[in-house]
């Protein structure tokens, strides 16, 4: 069996890596016998942002990149797929295994079907609702032609019944984010920041923004930044800054209580994560990584499709919603935050669970 795995950007990464170790493993184990090969899109192209996870999570560097770039959605959909069939023809493959939501996942998605070759989706069935955002409709066009869905929970495979998906072709299996996070709790680096900044475990909040919504006008980020820096009460906020951000806050006055910093490795951010009174993101990945580390999280945003996080985790969904966010600060301040708990087979071991299913299927 050979399979051809799709890494675009940074989410994208964490979930390949514990794919590529499964598959190695079993090998070996089991004499699966199956074969990879791994491309790397390069929709993400900063280094910190891509090129530094393979070190990180130890995976090979890929057979191949695209070199798409940073373009609008359709010039670097279009140059993922024009660049992404000539590696398919060039190398034959049986399946094609995508992940998440990126632009990288619906361009290749569609080659391979047009190609009359299978697809696995990995984090299928994910759904916000909300039709502004890019990434869902690269979930609704993936899981509309893909061949078998892998899912994080249980609601994510009663999305994909409602939209006429066989329950055959949809595997429960957990989340292989939390795979890689399991996997690496004992490699964390703490960055330069945490020395430079006198950071202590617990003594900081921790700010993540890239999304559109809350970025693209600058007013309203201007008013958003000076807003959740007027309720953390003098306690410093850590801003990795996403390239995509940086460019939108040229010219702004920026808080005296918020540190910004480069955009991270995965060891030094997910260290940051663990260690935060708190964590404010718009991301969809970081509301997973800090329920499962029990972490306090606010996401500014007004949908979720990890609505998981929300209901047995340590997520609060507040839009940029001003009373909604001061009252979660207030509770955050008072130590009144829920606990929180792990969601189902999100244990570290979905990876294996993914792979077996596909030697099933094609064995």
């Amino acid at each position: 069996m050979k399979i051809t795995l799709v890494a675009g950007a940074r989410p994208n990464f964490m979930k390949i890596a514990p794919i590529v170790h499964a598959i190695k493993k079993l090998n070996e184990t089991e004499n699966l016998g199956v074969e990879f090969r791994l491309i790397h899109t390069g929709q993400h192209y900063d280094a910190k942002l891509s090129d530094s996870f393979f070190v990180d999570l130890n995976i090979p560097q890929p057979d191949a990149n695209l070199e798409v770039g940073s373009a609008s959605h359709a010039v670097q959909t279009a140059n993922i797929m024009i660049k992404f069939e000539q590696e398919l023809i060039d190398n034959p493959t049986d399946l094609v295994l995508v992940v998440g939501d990126v632009n990288s996942t619906m361009a290749c998605t569609i080659v391979a079907k047009k190609m009359n070759i299978k697809v696995a989706h990995v984090e299928a069935g994910l759904r916000s609702y909300d039709m502004e955002m890019p990434e869902e409709i690269n979930r609704l066009v993936t899981d509309s032609i893909a061949d078998y869905f892998f899912t994080t929970t249980q609601d994510a495979g009663l999305n994909l019944q409602k939209a006429g998906i066989a329950e055959k072709d949809i595997f429960f299996v957990g989340n292989t984010m939390i795979d890689t996070l399991a996997a690496n709790l004992s490699k964390l680096e703490q960055p330069e920041i945490f020395k430079n900044e006198n950071l202590s475990e617990n003594k900081y909040i921790l700010l993540t923004l890239h999304r559109p919504s809350n970025v693209d006008d600058k007013d309203k980020l201007k008013e958003l930044l000076d807003f959740i820096a007027s309720l953390s009460k003098g306690i410093k906020l850590i801003f990795p800054v996403h390239p995509r951000t940086r460019a939108k806050m040229e010219g702004l006055e920026i808080p005296s209580s918020l540190t910004l910093t480069e955009p991270m490795r995965y060891l030094e951010f997910i260290y940051l994560v663990k260690n935060a009174f708190c964590v404010v993101t718009d991301s969809g990945g970081i509301q997973e990584e800090t329920t499962w580390l029990s972490v306090p999280c606010m996401t500014l945003r007004e949908n979720t499709e990890r609505p998981e996080t929300v209901s047995i985790g340590t997520n609060e969904l507040l839009g940029f919603n001003k009373p909604e966010i001061e009252k979660a600060f207030a509770k955050l301040l008072s130590d009144n935050w829920k606990k929180g708990q792990i969601p189902e087979l999100w244990d570290g071991n979905t990876a294996e669970r993914i792979v077996k299913q596909l030697n099933k299927l094609f064995s």
